[in-house]
């Protein structure tokens, strides 16, 4: 039982899942995350109303499953939103769920559910279709699938309040960095759109999402998944313009980060909704200290390797020393602590390890060490180079997770839908374009072959893709057409790296401390190379190999 609520809540786990079998009793999961307020509102109001409490604590093995902690169930479980209320069969799957309920409603969806279950028991749970063990629909990768998704950013934005839908708004940083390429004014919109909307100009950070379209209604909570993406949303959309407007919300979220989300050896994992609420400062073995924003200090490998990406990216674009001192010490912590022989661990914290090989973790932890060796050169953590250490992970995340053409999310293991593979769309498109990079940097192709084996398992599906994961078309593209590569003769920081780092597209690849000749940048677009010694010749270069660009 928590102090928030009367209901006997059990850990995921084996136990639980004996127990409902041995009692032959449903199960009601309930998902939630520490910076979620509807969901400590849920707790204060339906879940602590002592007669609620005591029919599920009678008729139901109740599971409370961190969703930030325990990715592979938030996805096989999610109801749309958070908090979500799922009732399963003693197996684990589906029969029904929902997200917010208040006292009244969750009275009537319990009534449901338990006519459901006497009169079909376990026969009323259902395999959602994702983890039907059909592969996805696999082709061949082609011009079409960028022309589609760049078609799909103007035929679903929102030509009256920016940004791409008509209910609720996400910021979609994702979204915004392949429209930067592609459709810059609705790209630079959707930045607005977000600025205005979402960042908090009282304590800095943006919120998670508006709950409406005009984006005048932000959930305030902040998460530092979605703060890192914007600050390298943000990051771009300066490095395109070279207006404050896109550079400030980046510095300030970069700072916000340091100054908010910073434990002491790496990046907190979100804050809650701040004064004005009666939460509590949570610290990273769940203390309450202070009254404040309830913050998770937990340091996720997946959201501060994202974090070390977009620091990186905003560091060689305004030379922001924080940035770059941070991104370099949040990379530390995860290559000495939580990767061990290439195989990431989701989190450490108080005693608790989380899974090991997750996608996610594993694509984005490759993507900050090609990211570091771009910006920071040839150093490297935990004992080896940059590339080295990229290496490691991807080699680990290809041997365990990569089979029949993608990756799955995890190892096939566990309790409930844990042992049913996920082929997630958004997590292999990371994997692919990291591996990509890889690839350039490592001049290793078997990296390259498996993101285009990757990216061609969804290709039979392109035209129901939509701009929610509109990075497929950006990786597609720099498989087709090879992405721009600049290699730098001499040592990270020279007026010819810094120039690279900024005149280069953002799908573009610098290298520093290459074999070229000592004060030279080499300037690569498939097979048409330019040479030059001065920033404005490389400028010009630059224009030159990419005149689409």
């Amino acid at each position: 039982m928590t102090d928030e609520t009367r209901v006997e809540w059990r850990a995921w786990g084996a136990d639980a899942f004996a127990e409902a079998q041995s009692a032959d009793e449903p199960i009601l999961l309930s998902l939630t995350a520490t910076w979620c307020s509807d969901c400590h509102e849920m707790d204060a109001e339906t879940y602590a109303e002592p007669r609620i409490a005591a029919n599920i604590n009678d008729g139901f093995v109740p599971i409370r499953v961190d969703v930030d902690r325990h990715p592979r169930i938030r996805e096989r479980y999610n109801m749309g939103g958070f908090p979500s209320t799922v009732f399963l069969t003693p197996d684990g799957r589906p029969m029904t769920g929902t997200t917010f309920v208040r006292p009244d409603g969750m009275r009537q969806v319990i009534e449901r559910v338990r006519e459901v279950w006497e009169k079909k028991g376990s026969d009323a749970g259902r395999m959602p279709r994702a983890l039907g063990g059909d592969l996805p629909p696999g082709g061949e990768l082609s011009d079409r699938i960028e022309e589609h998704l760049a078609g799909q950013l103007e035929v679903t934005f929102d030509e009256q309040h920016g940004g791409w839908g008509d209910a609720q708004k996400f910021p979609l940083p994702r979204t915004i960095e392949f429209a930067l390429k592609r459709d810059q004014q609705r790209a630079l919109r959707s930045l607005d759109a977000v600025r205005d909307g979402l960042f908090d100009p009282v304590e800095g950070g943006f919120f998670r999402y508006a709950d409406d379209r005009s984006w005048t209604n932000p959930h305030r909570e902040k998460t530092l998944e979605s703060n890192a993406a914007l600050v390298r949303a943000f990051a771009n959309g300066y490095r395109y313009t070279g207006d404050s407007a896109y550079r400030d919300p980046a510095v300030e979220t970069a700072h916000f980060l340091v100054e908010s989300l910073w434990s002491g050896t790496g990046f907190g994992g979100s804050m809650g909704p701040g004064a004005g609420t009666d939460y509590y400062l949570l610290g990273a073995e769940g203390r309450e200290d202070s009254p404040g924003p309830r913050t998770d200090f937990t340091v996720y490998a997946g959201g501060n390797a994202l974090a070390v990406d977009s620091l990186l990216v905003l560091a060689g674009l305004t030379d922001d020393e924080t940035a770059r001192k941070y991104a370099d010490r949040a990379l530390h912590r995860i290559g000495e602590d939580l990767v061990d022989d290439g195989v990431v661990t989701h989190f450490q914290s108080g005693g608790e390890s989380g899974e090991s090989l997750l996608l996610e973790d594993h694509a984005r932890v490759v993507a900050a060490a090609c990211r570091a060796r771009q910006v920071l050169g040839t150093d490297g953590v935990a004992g080896e180079s940059y590339l080295d250490f990229a290496t490691s992970v991807a080699d680990a995340a290809i041997d365990e997770l990569f089979d029949d053409g993608s990756f799955r999310d995890g190892p096939t293991t566990g309790d409930g839908l844990l042992s049913h593979p996920l082929r997630p769309l958004d997590g292999n498109v990371e994997m692919a374009n990291a591996l990509v990079d890889l690839a350039i940097l490592t001049g290793d192709d078997r990296y390259r072959d498996v993101a285009e084996e990757t990216m061609a398992a969804f290709a039979g599906a392109w035209d129901r893709i939509g701009v929610q994961v509109a990075e497929y078309g950006a990786v597609a593209a720099r498989l087709l057409r090879d992405p721009l590569v600049v290699e730098i003769g001499g040592d990270v920081g020279t007026d010819l790296h810094r120039a690279a780092l900024r005149v280069a597209d953002h799908e573009a690849l610098v290298v520093p401390d290459t074999d070229v000749e000592h004060g030279t940048a080499r300037v690569s677009h498939g097979d048409t190379n330019r040479e030059a010694t001065t920033p404005d010749e490389l400028m010009r270069a630059v224009s030159s190999v990419t005149p689409d660009a």
